[in-house]
């Protein structure tokens, strides 16, 4: 019985985890110790976006980091002055390091100054992304 209990509360925690991580990835949200972050066009690898530039660090193996490319590049060409830079975290381990990047695929939305402004880890929603542009912009 008592086998049974332990087994029982391990599969409601386990559950509530998967639904809380879940809900959480992909989202887009305010860290406020990216307030004072600026990443400029030396160190990403390219020219930032004339009102915004999204930064995505993906992986090799990510088979998120395929499918957020193709929202970032769809997002990119439909509001004009967004470019989308992706970022190949294992070989910018520096990058990673200092900006707290955790998993992949990681995006970092930045105004035309390079000020990190929102930051969404997962698979972020074309809808996500296009309303944090509304603070870059």
């Amino acid at each position: 019985m008592t086998g049974l209990m332990v087994c029982l509360a391990v599969l409601v925690m386990a559950s509530a985890y998967g639904v809380l991580h879940k809900r959480r990835s992909g989202r887009v949200r305010v860290r406020g110790r990216d307030d004072d972050k600026r990443l400029g066009a030396d160190r990403l690898g390219a020219e930032l976006g004339e009102r915004a530039t999204l930064v995505q660090f993906s992986s090799a193996f990510c088979a998120p980091c395929r499918a957020t490319r193709r929202v970032l590049g769809e997002v990119a060409e439909l509001v004009p002055g967004v470019a989308h830079v992706e970022i190949d975290a294992e070989a910018h381990l520096d990058l990673v390091r200092e900006l707290e990047i955790l998993k992949t695929p990681t995006v970092l939305v930045l105004d035309a100054d390079g000020r990190v402004v929102r930051r969404a880890t997962g698979q972020p929603r074309k809808a996500d992304v296009i309303a944090a542009l509304g603070e870059a912009v």
